[in-house]
């Protein structure tokens, strides 16, 4: 019997040689994968997953945190502030911007009753008043997400200015600011529980 190489050709010897390698490749790596089909993956297709929204202006329901109310008597309103520890400030803690922004948002959800007034002018110590001198104030305002509790009441002087007429110059410019998008809820919140004065110099002063 003639050897294989003498029988075929040196080029066909090669080949054959490289294809029998080939196969008992595959076999073993395909003994190896268990079964498993690796070399006619389909195409992988990319599902888009909705995903949690940034929060814009219009959703957020972000808000200050004032600190808690430690005092209910006593109390002492400096340089155009309430007392910190009386009237630190509250807000609706699920209220958004969408809804504050809403025409008549204020009006809907304004309830202070008169005993609670009373109750804030004796925390002052403000037994008497004319008209026109104090306002039983939001110190975080209605119109910026405040809410009714008496730790965000306090009564505000009209004079010296600025007084309550100026804070309200400075409630409705934050107002502007959140509702155009220019300011977050809780920063127009901690502005005006914190430093309305300093906005009104900064910004509303001519």
């Amino acid at each position: 019997m003639k050897k294989l190489s003498a029988v075929i050709p040196g080029g066909v010897t090669t080949l054959l040689l490289a294809l029998l390698i080939i196969g008992i490749a595959g076999a073993v790596w395909a003994s190896s994968s268990n079964g498993k089909k690796h070399l006619s993956r389909s195409p992988i297709t990319v599902i888009a997953t909705s995903t949690a929204p940034t929060a814009s202006a219009a959703t957020t329901t972000d808000h200050y945190a004032p600190p808690a109310q430690t005092k209910k008597f006593g109390c002492v309103a400096i340089a155009g502030m309430p007392d910190g520890a009386c009237s630190p400030g509250a807000v609706f803690a699920d209220v958004t911007v969408d809804e504050i922004c809403q025409s008549g948002y204020s009006k809907s959800v304004r309830d202070v009753p008169d005993k609670e007034k009373k109750q804030v002018y004796l925390e002052y110590g403000v037994l008497s008043h004319a008209t026109g001198e104090y306002e039983v104030d939001h110190l975080i305002s209605l119109e910026l997400g405040g809410s009714n509790d008496i730790a965000n009441l306090w009564p505000e002087a009209a004079n010296p200015k600025p007084g309550f007429h100026e804070k309200d110059k400075v409630e409705n410019y934050l107002h502007e600011q959140i509702c155009s998008g220019a300011m977050s809820l809780a920063d127009a919140q901690r502005f005006i529980a914190t430093g309305w004065l300093d906005v009104y110099q900064q910004y509303l002063v001519r």
